[in-house]
């Protein structure tokens, strides 16, 4: 499933990319979960991954405190980092644009009102196939606030295998409109 999905989001066509992240995006900053948060919790997206900078330039506009995730490979852990303009990022694990920790603010997870989770392939239950390295699911782990994932519809399957360990999110956005899951409110 991961492979698969993967391929489909490098072969979409960049303008029916662009449509579909402008609508997941609108859904997303019209609803009462993005109001009402002052702290977004968001990855830099890569490549073929939903495009997060205007996610991030959008909190900014609106007042709201932005941190991106940092990879510690030894601890398979995410530490969040306040980002106050993209030149505090740097390369790093994976190629990852992540935050540099001298140039920035630590977050505490119970600090963060909002996380968006990335992911690949998702069911109706919230949970999700993300990219192998478990790392989201570790931080989700004990997370206290709200959880949403931006996918295209075909992202979503009937069935997505789970363990007892996985945690799913809250509250799903297609370009149909917000999907409320594990009891999420919107």
């Amino acid at each position: 499933m991961r492979r698969e999905m993967i391929g489909w989001l490098k072969r979409l066509d960049l303008n029916e990319k662009q449509a579909i992240e402008e609508k997941l995006q609108q859904i997303l900053f019209s609803s009462d979960i993005w109001k009402i948060s002052g702290t977004v919790g968001v990855t830099v997206s890569q490549h073929f991954e939903w495009d997060t900078r205007r996610i991030i330039e959008t909190g900014w506009a609106q007042g709201k405190t932005i941190c991106v995730p940092k990879c510690v490979p030894k601890e398979k852990a995410l530490v969040f980092y306040q980002l106050d303009d993209f030149t505090q990022l740097k390369k790093s694990f994976f190629n990852l644009l992540e935050p540099e920790p001298e140039e920035t603010v630590k977050i505490e997870k119970q600090a963060i009102d909002l996380l968006i989770v990335p992911g690949l392939v998702f069911d109706k239950k919230g949970f999700r196939i993300g990219f192998g390295g478990g790392y989201y699911d570790r931080f989700l782990a004990g997370f206290p606030n709200q959880t949403v994932s931006l996918i295209h519809s075909c992202q979503l399957k009937a069935h997505v295998p789970s363990e007892s360990y996985d945690i799913p999110v809250r509250q799903i956005v297609t370009e149909s409109g917000m999907l409320k899951v594990n009891g999420g409110v919107s």
